[in-house]
């Protein structure tokens, strides 16, 4: 099997988890120049945006990162006059920070297409998808310019079909970790599997690098995944709870102050099964039963909490975390690390 740290160009197997809407420059960019593989998550963003990002990581770093998108599955829906209702159906959220109801957008998210025109001039060493097994023509793409793939499963099966897409090298997600699940073959409630079944039957199941994630927090984490059959560890919450995230400090709070059993995997927030905090919002939004699919959920929650990140009310806001939550324990992108590595093999 080829040794992770020789496909990406790294030092360390140790991958940052990308986050949608909470990726920040510095904290990518620490992680790379450390010696493991920075990840930022364009999820939402357009091709000038991506430009922009991609400008800005090569200016903070020169060492090797990753651009994660989200593939379209299929069932997203598109804004119609029903975007009104949805709106209406969240405007207690908007009233209490002072905004206006959205009216509709001409879309929600970006095409795939731009996208991806605007990572291929970007270049970074890694491409990760999540939400399905990326065409074969996008694989080609990314191998054809020297970029290496790399996919998310949460079955065994995930793995299997990601690598006979192509796939360099393959994240084994555990129910445990933060934010989205991200599910393609079954329902994600039908795919809950916990890192530890998770692992080592995805690693006897392929021949490609697998990337253990899901509840990985500390050197003990570590060298758990590596016992398990892992290749590296893709982290996320020990990082999101650093000086260099983009979350801002009810987030950190929350992050530090959640008990492994006090996250909830919900709805609420996107219209996509995730798994964070629960606040305020996220209980009134699921007990109101008036969820807009995914993205129309995700686009309307997202004009609001934005406002509240900005002010710091945790209760109105996405608190994204994983059940490894209270073990997030260092203050900055080089104190995580540095205790992640110390539990890498000899």
């Amino acid at each position: 099997m080829t040794d992770l740290r020789d496909l990406l160009g790294i030092r360390h197997p140790i991958v940052l988890a990308p986050f949608g809407g909470l990726s920040s420059v510095p904290l990518t960019a620490a992680v790379s120049a450390a010696g493991g593989l920075g990840s930022y998550g364009l999820y939402g963003y357009d091709g000038k945006r991506i430009r922009e990002t991609a400008a800005a990581l090569r200016a903070a770093t020169d060492a090797p990162f990753a651009l994660n998108i989200w593939l379209p599955t299929g069932d997203e829906v598109a804004p119609t006059t029903a975007h009104d209702a949805y709106a209406m159906a969240l405007r207690p959220y908007f009233d209490e920070v002072g905004l206006e109801l959205p009216p509709r957008p001409e879309r929600y998210l970006p095409s795939l297409d731009e996208q991806l025109d605007a990572i291929w001039d970007a270049a970074p060493a890694a491409l990760s998808v999540v939400f399905g097994v990326p065409p074969r023509a996008l694989v080609d793409e990314a191998h054809r310019r020297g970029i290496r793939v790399i996919g998310t499963a949460t079955t065994v099966a995930e793995a299997r079909a990601l690598e006979a897409g192509g796939a360099d090298a393959i994240v084994a997600t555990g129910a445990e970790a933060a934010g989205h699940r991200v599910s393609f073959l079954r329902p994600a409630e039908e795919s809950l599997v916990g890192l530890f079944a998770l692992l080592p039957q995805v690693a006897d199941a392929v021949s490609v690098p697998v990337i253990a994630a899901g509840g990985v927090a500390d050197r003990r984490g570590v060298a758990a995944a590596f016992a398990l059959g892992a290749a590296g560890v893709q982290v996320g919450t020990s990082f999101l709870a650093t000086a260099e995230s983009a979350a801002n400090d009810a987030h950190r709070a929350a992050i530090r102050t959640t008990s492994a059993d006090a996250s909830v995997l919900t709805r609420a927030m996107s219209g996509r099964l995730a798994r964070g905090a629960r606040n305020r919002v996220v209980a009134e939004i699921e007990a109101s039963d008036a969820i807009a699919p995914f993205p129309a959920q995700n686009w309307l929650t997202g004009r609001f909490r934005a406002v509240a990140g900005e002010r710091g009310i945790g209760e109105l806001q996405s608190l994204w975390l994983g059940q490894s939550a209270p073990l997030a324990r260092g203050e900055t992108a080089r104190e995580v690390f540095a205790e992640l590595a110390a539990g890498l093999p000899a």
